[in-house]
């Protein structure tokens, strides 16, 4: 089964990088449902090393806003929700009930790199499809690498396993202020076949 030509235009073609945000508010309800079908979607191993943290209150953000860089911390406060996209550096210690087929878990303990490795390229991943899991349920996602993440770090995740990667502001999208879309590669220039 394809997708219809308006569900494949609100997940990719006219999908947009959202900076300004309307004043309405994401109801925790949405943000469950977005996360369950993120997390849905595969992983190498089923390793699922995303964590997701959805800062909402006025606390939260002023928690968050020192660590903001200067081009996003306007929109970021503004931003209904603010997702910071998370890796659990100890997922690993879950595969025994994530993937009980093998033993799993004896891949990575010990292996710093491959842990390091495994945590980020998935839990990037996971990220991917946190965006596009909003977009299906109708919400706007503005994704940024501008903070400084040992703050956040420090902030959020001090005494756990937890390491920030990214983040995701999320809400309801202000269309009158987009930027016009920037160009993309053809095919030919983004991909071949051999």
């Amino acid at each position: 089964m394809t997708l219809s030509n308006e569900a494949l235009d609100q997940l990719f073609r006219t999908a947009r990088t959202h900076n300004a945000w309307l004043p309405k508010p994401v109801d925790d309800a949405l943000l469950r449902q977005v996360v369950e079908l993120a997390l849905l979607a595969p992983t190498s191993a089923n390793s699922s090393p995303g964590r997701f943290v959805f800062v909402k209150t006025p606390e939260g953000k002023e928690k968050l806003r020192p660590a903001m860089a200067p081009g996003n911390l306007d929109k970021t406060m503004a931003a209904p929700v603010t997702v910071i996209v998370a890796m659990d550096m100890a997922f690993y210690e879950h595969l025994p009930k994530l993937f009980p087929q093998a033993d799993a878990r004896s891949w990575f303990a010990g292996n710093d790199k491959l842990i390091a490795d495994t945590a980020f390229r998935n839990g990037t991943l996971q990220g991917g499809y946190l965006i596009m899991a909003a977009r299906a349920l109708g919400l706007d996602a503005g994704p940024m690498s501008g903070f400084d993440q040992k703050r956040v770090d420090e902030a959020f995740f001090a005494g756990t396993t937890l390491k920030s990667n990214f983040l995701i502001n999320l809400g309801y999208g202000d269309a009158s202020k987009l930027y016009p879309r920037n160009p993309r590669f053809t095919f030919d220039e983004a991909a071949k076949f051999v």
